[in-house]
Order: structure tokens, then sequence, then C-alpha cells
């Protein structure tokens, strides 16, 4: 059973910067795909980062330039660091994982981290 637990969420002000951290246990495939998607109250779960096997990244338009998402191996931990934190950034961020890659992609993933809350203010 993978589990996925992140950290790191907070309090900032607008133009401020965060490092989430997820770590990931229980899975013994390489191949696992990671992503971070976040929501805020009120709206849809939104896709903010997906990296592929092969390193590939990619990004959500309105966090493109301002957040990197990237994986270390040995640690088996994702990480998210946000730059130029907006208000609007402001949501509970999760990790997920899925061994199928478009399953990630499409938000039905099938792990799910609890979740740590970001909020920016202006």
């Amino acid at each position: 059973q993978v589990q996925l637990a992140e950290s790191g969420g907070g309090s900032v002000q607008a133009g401020g910067s965060l490092r989430l951290s997820c770590s990931a246990s229980g899975y013994t495939d390489s191949n696992i795909y990671m992503g971070w998607f976040r929501q805020a109250p009120g709206k849809e779960r939104e896709r903010v980062a997906i990296m592929s096997s092969d390193g590939t990244r990619t990004y959500a338009n309105s966090v493109k330039g301002r957040f990197t998402i990237s994986k270390d191996n040995a640690k088996n931990t994702l990480y998210l660091q946000m730059s130029n934190l907006k208000p609007e950034d402001t949501a509970m961020y999760h990790c997920a994982a899925d061994p199928i890659y478009s399953t990630l992609w499409v938000g039905s993933a099938s792990y799910w981290g609890q979740g740590t809350q970001v909020t920016v203010s202006s």
C-alpha cells in the first residue's frame, strides 16, 4: 500500500516562497508517477505539476515560471518549490501517485496524501 505524506505548507505573504515535500513509502515500482494537485474552497481540484518517469515536468499555466517540481529518488520524496506566491495560490495542496501516467494526469490517481495548507496573504 502506497502512503504519501505532505509537509511544508504554511502562511506567507505575497511574493514569498515555500517548499512542499511529499514522502512516499510502500511501493517498489520505480515507474510510479507522482504529482501535485491543489484545491481551494469552492473550486475544483487543479493539477499543479506532474513529473513523468523520464523526468519531463508539466505545469499548470498559472504556476509556470514560479513553481518547480522535483524528486529525490534516494529519499522517495517529491518536492514542489513555490516562489513569487500569489493570493490565488491559496489552497490545500495534495501529493498524488499512480503507476499509470494518464490516470494521474486526469486527477484519478490511486494514492493521495492528506494535504498541506498553503495560505498566501496580500
